[in-house]
C-alpha cells in the first residue's frame, strides 16, 4: 500500500475542485492549475468534509502504487499552490554579479562579457532584493524548473563560490594550490 497514496487531501473552502474525465481543475485565490491523472488511477471527491481521495486500480503492481503516490501529490501540490505561492531563492555571489527584473524577464550579469536575460515562464514571478532572487507561483514544478535554469547559467564554482547557488544550498569549498606546498 502506498502511504502516501491512501491519504485524503483536504480541501480549504477558498478552492474549488473540479474532477473531468482524466485532469482534475483545481481553481483558488491565487491560480487556477489543471492535473493530468494517469488512466490506472481514479479520484473522486467527497463534500461532507471537502476531500479529493485517489484510488488505484491494482495496488498489488509496484508500478501502479508508485503513480498512485504520485498522482495524490501532485493533487495535493496543487491544492497548497492556489492558496500559498510555492518559493525558490537564488543567489548571486560575485564581484559585479547583479540581477534586476522588469515584468516577465529577469537581467543578470553574472561575470560573461555581456548581460544575460531570462524570460520566466507562465504563472511564475519574480521579486529582487539586493542580490537575492525569488521566484514564485501556484505551480510547484514551474517554479523549480526555472529556478533551475537560472542557476545552470552560472553554477556556483567550488574554489571561491562565485556562481548562482540557491540560498539554502551548501558549497562544498575545494582548497586552492596553496594549501598542497605546506
Amino acid at each position: 500500500m502506498s502511504r502516501i497514496g491512501k491519504q485524503p487531501i483536504p480541501i480549504l473552502d477558498t478552492v474549488t475542485v473540479t474532477v473531468e474525465n482524466s485532469d482534475v481543475h483545481v481553481k483558488g485565490p491565487k491560480g487556477e492549475l489543471t492535473v493530468s491523472i494517469h488512466p490506472k488511477i481514479s479520484v473522486r471527491m467527497e463534500n461532507d468534509p471537502k476531500q479529493i481521495f485517489v484510488e488505484v486500480g491494482n495496488p498489488d503492481d509496484r508500478k501502479e502504487r508508485a503513480l498512485w503516490g504520485l498522482m495524490r501529490q501532485l493533487i495535493a501540490n496543487a491544492v497548497l499552490g492556489v492558496t500559498t505561492f510555492f518559493e525558490r531563492s537564488l543567489e548571486f555571489v560575485g564581484v559585479g554579479y547583479k540581477v534586476s527584473t522588469t515584468g516577465s524577464e529577469v537581467h543578470m550579469e553574472v561575470g560573461f562579457s555581456h548581460p544575460v536575460d531570462f524570460v520566466l515562464p507562465k504563472g511564475v514571478e519574480a521579486k529582487v532584493e539586493k542580490n537575492i532572487l525569488t521566484l514564485f507561483g501556484a505551480d510547484k514544478q514551474a517554479v523549480g524548473e526555472a529556478a533551475a535554469q537560472i542557476r545552470r547559467i552560472r553554477p556556483p564554482e567550488p574554489y571561491k563560490g562565485k556562481g548562482i547557488k540557491y540560498t539554502d544550498e551548501v558549497i562544498r569549498r575545494k582548497a586552492g594550490k596553496a594549501a598542497t606546498k605546506s
